[in-house]
Parts: structure tokens; sequence; C-alpha cells
């Protein structure tokens, strides 16, 4: 069962008392990960043209820009557990878009790396990503969306552990 259904059955009787829809829910958490799902279904409809799904794009994008990542250190970036990310990774593992291997210094950390396939499959990906950037500020406003990240940002570093 989705965490919004959960949460709206729990708290069914409250908001009732409140009359308040489920968009009118006060709870931050639910508010961003329905704002969350809601921004992911219009970047991955952006971007499907490429072949690959936003959250693919997302980590082809860290390790092109931040080189190469040990597992620990691609979770630490995306803000996911490991095994969650070891599910992720598989598909672009397998299309050989990524390739990953045992650090030289200790076998024990895998190291994560874009290969050429990888690059190129992100250059065709960042091309609809602009697209999707420039729509969703046409939609949103461009002061909106720069106000939006920014606070998002700010919500995540003050409740990050």
């Amino acid at each position: 069962m989705a965490v919004h259904a959960l949460i709206l059955r729990a708290y069914t009787p409250i908001f009732r008392s409140f009359n308040l829809s489920a968009l009118e829910i006060p709870c931050y958490s639910f508010t961003a990960r329905h704002a969350s799902r809601h921004l992911a279904q219009f970047y991955e409809h952006m971007i499907i043209g490429s072949g690959i799904h936003i959250q693919q794009f997302t980590i082809l994008a860290i390790i092109k820009h931040k080189g190469p990542l040990s597992i620990i250190e691609l979770a630490q970036a995306l803000a996911m557990d490991r095994t969650t990310l070891a599910r992720s990774l598989n598909p672009i593992e397998r299309d050989s878009y990524i390739s990953i291997a045992s650090s030289k210094e200790d076998r024990r950390i895998r190291i994560v790396s874009i290969t050429p396939k990888g690059k190129e499959k992100l250059e065709v990906a960042i091309k609809l990503w602009r697209k999707a950037q420039a729509e969703f500020e046409s939609r949103f406003g461009v002061e909106r969306a720069a106000k939006l990240r920014e606070e998002l940002r700010a919500a995540a570093e003050a409740v990050a552990a």
C-alpha cells in the first residue's frame, strides 16, 4: 500500500474534523512526496525519448559530474540506501551505461563509473531534460522555480541526519 494511502487511512478521522481534502493534509512529508511524485512523472514523460528514466538520468549525471564514486558515496549523493541504489544500478549496468568494479585500493569497495555509451545516452537525455526544465519554468515561473529549489535544498539540509 502506498505511503500516502496509509497516511490517509491513519489520519482520515483527523482530516475529516478539519474538513480537508487529500491535497490539504497538513503534513510536510505528504506534501513533499506528493509534489515529488508529480514532478518525477512530469520529467519522466519529458525525457522518455532518451530511453532512460529520470532516476537513471540523475545517477548518470552525478557520476559524470563527480567522476567515479563508490557505491556508498553515490548513495550518499542521492540520499538513498545502498540496497535501493543497487537495484537502480542494475539496469544501467546491464545496458552498459555504467561499469562497476572493485577499487584497486580495497577490493571490498565497489566503484561506479560512467561508460562512453553512458555519456552518449546522457547527452541525449540532457537535451530533453533542458526542455523539461524550460517547460516547468514556463508553467511555474522562473523565479518561483528557483526559490522552490532553494527551499527544498534548505529543507533537506534542515532534516539531514
